[in-house]
């Protein structure tokens, strides 16, 4: 079950996701969060940030909408409390960031440069761009790059980048071939797509922001479309899949379509050990279907039947 985040080896391929366990501490009353691949943070911002105003979250037929805004205390009180509580016990951290401007980025990169205990990063790139009307930088190529380019430059080289991507794009294979010629060393997908509901009852939009990050089931396929094409265009590239991971069988079809490690994110809202159960079950299925290792299966989908599998490492040398 060991997995490569490009150099960054992980004991299991299975994370949580961005926003879903804060910063380890709710989990770790429920198990040894050295039994995570990673353990993926909330998105850090430069500031403190007090959130949208509730309510936030609303169910959906097949998963949920929420619209939190990022809400967190600020890369200061991350560096003083946070990460080192994560680092005093050795836990693997990606640490996600997100910002509102390139130079945003670079600087929370930089604080973290330098700070123990710091994996990997996740770069969030489905902010809002405040200096070009708001844009998502995530929704088109050259913004995106240039978010990446500057968090590898100043990054420690030992650290893997990693650009998360939207799905709500044109073209996902674009954005995410910008990133990776930009110095990504590794990509997550996907993000949540906007989605909205309105309560019936009040006549009213669910969520106050209106608008939401749609998660849970109902986006797995969307996922895996989106993991599947871009595996395709860049098969050397890492891979992280996330989005509606409720099941082993779940994390096997992302596997499949390319992903070398698996985020969970909603399903831990009402399962706490849902990562461990979904980790034994995906186990479970490589063993079933007669894998010795997961890299055997990474892609596999891709190749024609009875076609020898290739390791991830092979792939990213030719």
């Amino acid at each position: 079950m060991r997995t490569f985040l490009a150099h960054v080896e992980l004991a299991s391929p299975v994370t949580t996701a961005a926003g879903c366990a804060a910063s380890g501490r709710e989990l770790a009353q429920f198990f040894d969060l050295h039994r995570l691949g990673a353990l993926v943070t909330r998105s850090i911002t430069m500031a403190p940030r007090a959130g949208r105003p509730t309510p936030r979250m609303a169910e959906t037929p097949s998963g949920m909408l929420n619209a939190v805004g990022l809400q967190g205390p600020g890369i200061d009180v991350f560096l003083e409390r946070e990460l080192p509580w994560l680092a005093q016990r050795g836990i693997k951290t990606i640490v996600s960031i997100g910002g509102g401007t390139v130079a945003e980025y670079a600087a929370l990169a930089r604080r973290l440069a330098d700070a123990p205990g710091v994996t990997a990063v996740e770069v969030n790139l489905s902010c809002p761009n405040i200096e070009d009307r708001g844009r998502v930088f995530a929704r088109e190529g050259g913004a995106a790059a240039e978010v990446v380019a500057s968090v590898r430059s100043v990054m420690r080289y030992d650290a893997p980048v990693v650009a998360k991507l939207a799905p709500d794009v044109a073209d996902i294979v674009s954005v995410a071939r910008a990133c990776v010629d930009a110095g990504a060393d590794a990509l997550s997908m996907i993000n949540n797509p906007l989605g909205m509901s309105i309560d019936t009852v009040s006549l009213r939009p669910a969520l106050a922001a209106v608008t939401g990050g749609l998660s849970g089931p109902a986006v797995l396929p969307l996922a895996v479309r989106c993991v599947w094409q871009v595996h395709s265009a860049l098969p050397g590239t890492p891979i992280v899949g996330v989005g509606g991971v409720m099941t082993g069988e779940d994390a096997f079809q992302l596997v499949l379509a390319g992903a070398c490690a698996v985020g969970v994110g909603t399903a831990l809202f009402h399962d706490p050990y849902a990562c461990l159960r979904i980790e034994r079950e995906l186990e479970d299925l490589l063993r079933a279907r007669g894998f010795q290792r997961l890299a055997d299966a990474v892609g596999l989908a891709h190749r024609p039947p009875g076609s020898p599998a290739r390791h991830l490492h092979e792939e990213s040398s030719l």
